[in-house]
């Protein structure tokens, strides 16, 4: 990994700014769920994870309290990355459908993860400023990889890409891209195109708000969009 990325990533699992979102993670390392009672729990931020070379930068919202912050890698050993990453495998993306622990061999191809927070909040809802004081992060992440597409996992990832492109002018009004999912934008001449789809959480994936086949759709508009953009 690449000097700047891999500086940043110490930064991100040294990180102790929020002070509700230390107390939880290592709350939960600590007391552990009974499924899992002989792992020994991350219960750090967790750093970004992914091609240092990628054209897709994916945002998450948070890692999981048993997922993430048990396994130290995105979307990794809950329900929610198994459904991404087998959607991810079939379109190219992933090296295998399954993502259980940091050392299982799995590998990203032009694609990195990051998240909006990277910690895990209690109940699953970060605080407003929580996610101010983990943007830098996203922002340097963004500025290291210089993507030419961004996939947001749910209208809050979303929004945070947008805040940040408007705060650095590139963007006016967010009501310009309202949050939907399958739709894809272009924010501006050489930005990237911005992609949006419905989280991949079980609330979503178990109720049929978010299927196999539609996040298989949102990939294969990536991949097509990336191949196209490379033969410029």
């Amino acid at each position: 990994m690449p000097d700047g990325l891999q500086q940043l990533n110490e930064e991100i699992v040294r990180c102790r700014k929020c002070p509700r979102l230390v107390v939880y993670r290592e709350k939960v390392a600590r007391e552990k769920r009974f499924a899992f009672r002989e792992w020994a729990y991350w219960g750090r931020p967790v750093p970004g994870f992914g091609d240092p070379r990628a054209k897709l930068l994916i945002l998450g919202l948070a890692p999981a309290a048993h997922g993430a912050n048990r396994t130290g890698r995105m979307f990794t050993g809950d329900r929610s990355g198994e459904f991404l990453f087998k959607a991810m495998h079939r379109a190219g993306f992933a090296s295998q459908p399954t993502s259980v622990r940091r050392d299982d061999g799995l590998m990203l191809k032009n694609a990195y993860l990051g998240a909006t927070l990277r910690c895990a909040p209690p109940a699953n809802k970060p605080l407003p400023s929580e996610l101010a004081n983990c943007r830098p992060y996203f922002e340097r992440e963004l500025d290291l990889l210089r993507p030419r597409a961004i996939l947001a996992l749910g209208g809050i990832a979303m929004r945070v890409y947008l805040l940040l492109l408007k705060e650095r002018g590139q963007v006016r009004g967010l009501g310009t891209f309202p949050f939907r999912h399958g739709v894809w934008y272009e924010t501006g001449p050489g930005m990237p195109r911005l992609f949006a789809s419905y989280h991949p959480s079980q609330q979503n994936t178990f109720t049929g708000k978010l299927t196999e086949p539609m996040l298989a759709k949102v990939f294969r508009d990536i991949r097509k969009f990336l191949e196209k953009d490379s033969s410029k």
